[in-house]
């Protein structure tokens, strides 16, 4: 329901959201485009639009999702990456954000379009780059059971809510037990796969054995 005589709450709501959607916008330019709807004048509902993508212009109208909040206000209050189209047909991945006054009603909405054409073309490139093939004979430059050495690794750290290259030095020196006990500093070049997974040098890492 749209109201005539809008409060100075309301206002000052609003208000906020203008920052809020400036701060959005320059973070995320120059691919997201980021709009402010004052939903109490659905016939201009755009206030703010920053990033332009979409052509549009303050004193626009509300959209089709606009409209139909001010008509229901259970409709949902964020509606995330739902696909969308710019008018010159460059897809694009939308998100909207009902602001709602203290008397549940909408009255505002945040709206952020991201243009998806360079990351379309950027995930074209990488998976054309990333393609792999055979070669006539089976070859891996990491050690055997390097990848175990990591998992017993990242298991040790996340039981300490931590990181591998978060542990403290007493913390490393019982990993360093539980490794050696487990016969994983047996294989070629364990001590290396080891420090290089925990990011500390080979000398700190023997250190830490002994």
């Amino acid at each position: 329901m749209t109201k005539t005589l809008p409060s100075k709450d309301e206002s000052a709501l609003i208000e906020q959201v203008r920052h809020i959607a400036e701060g959005l916008a320059q973070t995320f330019a120059p691919f997201c485009e980021v709009v402010v709807h004052d939903l109490r004048d659905p016939g201009h509902a755009v206030l703010a639009i920053h990033n332009n993508l979409s052509s549009r212009a303050a004193g626009d109208p509300a959209t089709e999702l606009g409209l139909a909040r001010i008509a229901d206000s259970a409709y949902p209050q964020v509606v995330a990456n739902y696909p969308n189209q710019f008018p010159d047909g460059r897809p694009a991945k939308s998100t909207s954000i009902g602001i709602k006054d203290a008397d549940g009603n909408y009255v505002a909405a945040l709206c952020l379009n991201v243009d998806l054409t360079l990351f379309r073309s950027m995930q074209g490139i990488l998976e054309r780059f990333n393609a792999v093939g055979e070669a006539p004979v089976g070859e891996s430059l990491d050690p055997a059971n390097a990848d175990a050495i990591r998992r017993r690794i990242d298991a040790f750290a996340a039981r300490l809510a931590s990181s591998p290259q978060l542990l403290k030095a007493h913390e490393r020196r019982a990993l360093m037990r539980e490794l050696k006990e487990g016969g994983y500093l047996e294989v070629r070049r364990a001590m290396e796969v080891a420090a290089g997974h925990l990011g500390i040098s080979r000398a700190t890492a023997y250190n830490d054995i002994k």
